[in-house]
C-alpha cells in the first residue's frame, strides 16, 4: 500500500494501479450519489448532510435549504480534487498542494463515511475482526473487497493527515 511523504511543499504518494482504480471508482461514485442519486431518504445522504437540529425538524429544513446546495457543491469539487491529480491509466505519483491535500482528507472522509453507513459499520466496530469474519464466510465476497477498501481509505488518509501535521 502507499503511503503519503513530504516533498518541499507538496504531499506526495505513488500509486499503483488497483490503488488508482478503487480511487477513481469512489469518488466517481460519491459524484454520483450527490448529483444524479441525491435522496434525502437515503441513510448514506442523512449520513452526509445530518440535520442540525435533530429535535426541531423545521429549523433543520430551513437550515438544509440555506446551506445544502453550497454543501453539496463542496463535496462534489473535493470528490472531483482526487479525480483530478489521479494519473491517466496506469499508476504513477500524485503531488498534492495544501489546498488539494486538504480537499483529498474531506473527499476520503465523505467516501468512508457513506461506505460505512453502506456496510453497517458502527462505533466500536472491530474492522479486522470484521473483515476476519467475512473472509471466512466468503474470501471473495463483494463484502470482504468493500470491507478492505473501507480500510484502504482509512490507511490513506491517516497517512495524508500523518504527513501533512509533521
Amino acid at each position: 500500500m502507499s503511503m503519503f511523504r513530504r516533498q518541499g511543499d507538496r504531499y506526495v504518494v505513488s500509486l499503483a494501479p488497483d490503488e488508482v482504480r478503487v480511487l477513481r471508482k469512489v469518488a466517481s461514485e460519491v459524484v454520483g450519489l450527490l448529483t444524479d442519486g441525491f435522496d434525502h431518504t437515503d441513510p448514506v445522504v442523512g449520513r452526509l448532510f445530518p440535520d442540525i437540529y435533530p429535535e426541531d425538524p423545521a429549523n433543520s429544513a430551513d437550515f438544509r435549504r440555506y446551506t445544502e446546495g453550497d454543501l453539496k457543491t463542496a463535496k462534489i469539487d473535493q470528490a472531483g480534487a482526487i479525480l483530478a491529480a489521479l494519473p491517466d491509466g496506469a499508476g504513477g505519483e500524485v503531488r498534492l498542494d495544501a489546498e488539494a491535500a486538504e480537499a483529498w482528507l474531506r473527499a476520503l472522509n465523505d467516501a468512508r463515511l457513506a461506505m460505512g453507513v453502506r456496510l453497517e459499520i458502527r462505533d466500536g466496530t472491530d474492522l479486522g475482526a470484521e473483515l476476519d469474519e467475512a473472509m471466512l464466510v466468503d474470501p471473495g465476497s463483494s463484502r470482504v473487497f468493500q470491507l478492505s477498501v473501507y480500510a484502504y481509505l482509512g490507511y490513506l488518509q491517516e497517512s495524508l493527515l500523518n504527513v501533512m501535521l509533521d
